[in-house]
């Protein structure tokens, strides 16, 4: 379905050069089938160009109308000045497919031409090692064949899950801003590490593969979370000693509080984009 597409991705930031590289690394497009534009920062357009073999745009408008699936790949904030500068080039024929924190699908079909689908994605960073919790949602004339184009460009960079619209600021309190909780908890490690005497690198190198062996348990097993914890969590063993001082401390009640108000920064965040 994807392999004869074309793709113009408007904007070329951290998001656009992770889904180029899943979509190069799996073979899902070729690179002479995807072309990028930059507002500014020209030599960014050239650093893509030797680093993947893709087409910098010469002419924006020209390049667009000849897509087959534009990705809005730029700020929340930049959204209705990026496509009131595009908007004679779109048409009903072409996906258009975002990744703009925030911004429903409504807002966007509001300022496009009537009847091109629209699908909202939120990945989030891990999409640069191809690792991405992505959820996708579709607007008013996003048929399934536009979702289904949408999950297989995502599956190029990791998980892909269909939610409905409602749902989307929850998913970037959860997968959306995860990772940084997931930095957030490493940093407070290492350092915990550090602190009863294990080296630097030596505390990064075991972590490291705690969490990614941890991660891989989750997934490989299909067990719960609470189920292989109660599992390595010894009666009066070292691993109860620990927990007993996460709860102490309300670790599980702060981390649904940071889940909490990402969710609600991202609501509004979107009523913010709507007033403008």
């Amino acid at each position: 379905m994807l392999a004869d597409k074309r793709i113009f991705f408007l904007g070329a930031g951290s998001m656009s050069e992770a889904m180029l590289k899943g979509l190069l690394a799996t073979a899902t497009l070729p690179p002479d089938r995807i072309v990028l534009c930059n507002r500014q920062h020209l030599a960014r357009l050239h650093e893509l160009r030797d680093g993947y073999g893709i087409i910098p745009s010469r002419d924006k408008l020209a390049d667009i109308a000849t897509a087959d699936i534009v990705i809005l790949a730029v700020k929340p904030f930049d959204v209705t000045r990026a496509l009131a500068e595009v908007h004679d080039a779109l048409s009903a024929d072409q996906l258009l497919i975002s990744v703009a924190a925030g911004v429903a699908t409504a807002a966007i079909e509001a300022l496009i031409p009537a009847g091109i689908p629209v699908v909202r994605a939120m990945p989030n960073t891990s999409s640069f090692v191809q690792e991405s919790a992505t959820a996708i949602c579709g607007g008013r004339w996003a048929m399934p064949e536009a979702l289904e184009i949408a999950r297989q460009l995502f599956a190029a960079i990791g998980t892909v899950v269909a939610v409905d619209e409602g749902a989307m600021d929850a998913v970037t309190g959860l997968s959306g801003s995860g990772p940084a909780y997931i930095y957030y908890v490493a940093e407070a490690l290492l350092a915990a590490g550090e602190a009863v005497g294990l080296p630097e690198e030596t505390s990064r190198e075991l972590l490291i593969q705690t969490l990614y062996g941890a991660a891989r348990m989750l997934r490989e097993t299909g067990k719960g979370p609470g189920e292989l914890r109660r599992q390595v969590t010894s009666p009066n063993g070292t691993t109860m000693a620990g927990i007993a001082a996460l709860d102490d401390a309300e670790v599980a009640a702060a981390l649904r509080r940071a889940v909490a108000r990402a969710t609600e920064r991202a609501r509004e965040m979107g009523v913010q984009l709507s007033q403008r």
